[in-house]
């Protein structure tokens, strides 16, 4: 028998948050539609060769139509909280300028729909879908401009919406973005700078800073940012390879949580920048980016293993992912049903390791699995499926895997009251 089927989840407080996490571009589909403008994601889409087997996110899993049955699959799981991202294109088409009030009702539409359904909405302001227009005109996150541009989306947002949702969450993972979109190209917008994309990381979390005091102004009680950590581990014990996982370790997590929760950068000598620091950051900057936060969200997805690469700009190789454990090869077997178990023993160790960290001083306020359903996923398309819930999508037909189950039952029995 498997450790889930013998040993009980441990309890968690009665005030915990259980919920699901997903992002506008991955879910919702309708680019066209009520005003919406173009995405660097919508344009990195039509790039040949930059999403596996061409696929786009032009219909997703058609959410925006049919965010009522997936609000129903919500409450069925018995979630408490669900995090979701706005799209900025829906709400300031071109990145700037007044609100798109057609991309706000649908938003307005969600919220209430969710807390009628006793769910408590958190919205992340930017899930890597930047308004197109402004890396066309400005250059995207490379500009300083940028920064500012986000606050003001950031206060359109939560003057519609402030009144009704308590906790905001201002960037979702800016290390991919910089990493990902403008080091490496993989992912929109697709430049390839390597170290000259640092800027990037420096005005996405100017962004974060000066988005927390619009939020605060427009009425939001609480604040948050969400990096994804990765614990980095030397290839070997030579001195050589852990000095390349501890350059990974700074650029990776460090550049993106020490200016938030220190108010200070790192030390980037390994990367040829002097003590004087990264040239975009301005007096000042520090102390808008260290603002007081509610929240500190952690994603976690692989530890990275990590060796020496000499004459290089980035001073090591990732010679070793492991796979967090969500995204499998899952088969619907001839009644229609998906029995995702490895996904449950992952969804059931990470859950067992919070309430250990917990145990140990911990102060963690809520779990968010990701995700509810499958979805597109970035430059792997259609092809990896991280969710609950298994999604058709020639049909858009919705089932819910063995793995819904396991997580409703395990909802119901924490928030059965103890001793019932």
């Amino acid at each position: 028998m498997t450790e889930t089927e013998t040993e009980a989840m441990p309890r968690f407080p009665a005030d915990f948050a259980w919920g699901v996490a997903t992002s506008a571009y991955q879910i919702e589909g309708a680019v066209t539609e009520d005003g919406r403008g173009e995405s660097v994601w919508d344009v990195f889409c039509r790039k040949p060769g930059a999403i596996r087997d061409g696929q786009t996110g032009d219909v997703a899993v058609d959410h925006y139509h049919r965010w009522g049955t997936d609000v129903g699959l919500m409450a069925e799981l018995g979630l408490t909280a669900y995090r979701f991202s706005i799209a900025w294109p829906r709400v300031q088409p071109h990145g700037k300028g007044p609100a798109c009030e057609a991309g706000l009702d649908f938003y307005d539409r969600l919220t209430d729909g969710l807390l009628s359904r006793g769910i408590t909405p958190v919205p992340t302001l930017f899930h890597w879908d930047l308004p197109q227009r402004l890396q066309e005109q400005d250059g995207g996150w490379l500009a300083r401009d940028t920064a500012h541009r986000f606050a003001e989306y950031a206060a359109l947002a939560a003057e519609r919406l402030a009144d009704r949702i308590p906790m905001w969450i201002t960037l979702n993972e800016p290390f991919v973005v910089t990493a990902f979109g403008y080091a490496l190209g993989m992912h929109a917008p697709g430049q390839e700078l390597m170290l000259g994309a640092l800027p990037t990381a420096h005005h996405q979390l100017l962004g974060h800073g000066l988005a927390t005091s619009a939020l605060r102004a427009a009425g939001a009680r609480q604040v948050a940012i969400t990096n994804n950590h990765s614990p980095a581990w030397a290839a070997t014990d030579d001195p050589a390879d852990v000095a390349a996982a501890q350059a990974y370790d700074v650029l990776h997590n460090r550049v993106f949580a020490d200016p938030v929760l220190l108010g200070r950068y790192p030390d980037l000598s390994a990367f040829g920048i002097g003590p004087g620091g990264l040239d975009c950051v301005l007096d000042g900057d520090l102390a808008v980016i260290s603002v007081p936060l509610d929240a500190y969200g952690v994603n976690y997805y692989s530890p990275t293993r990590l060796s020496a690469l000499p004459d290089s700009p980035l001073p090591f190789r990732m010679e070793h992912i492991t796979e967090n454990g969500c995204s499998i090869a899952d088969q619907v077997s001839g009644d229609g049903t998906v029995d995702d178990q490895f996904r449950i023993g992952y969804l059931d160790g990470h859950l067992r390791a919070v309430h250990a960290a917990m145990t140990a001083g911990v102060d963690v306020r809520g779990y968010f699995a990701w995700t509810l359903m499958d979805n597109f996923e970035w430059a792997e398309g259609y092809h990896q499926r991280f969710g609950l819930v298994h999604v058709d999508f020639e049909t858009q037909r919705r089932t819910p895997k063995a793995s819904f189950g396991w997580y409703r039952d395990l909802i119901a029995a924490q928030r059965q009251p103890s001793g019932a």
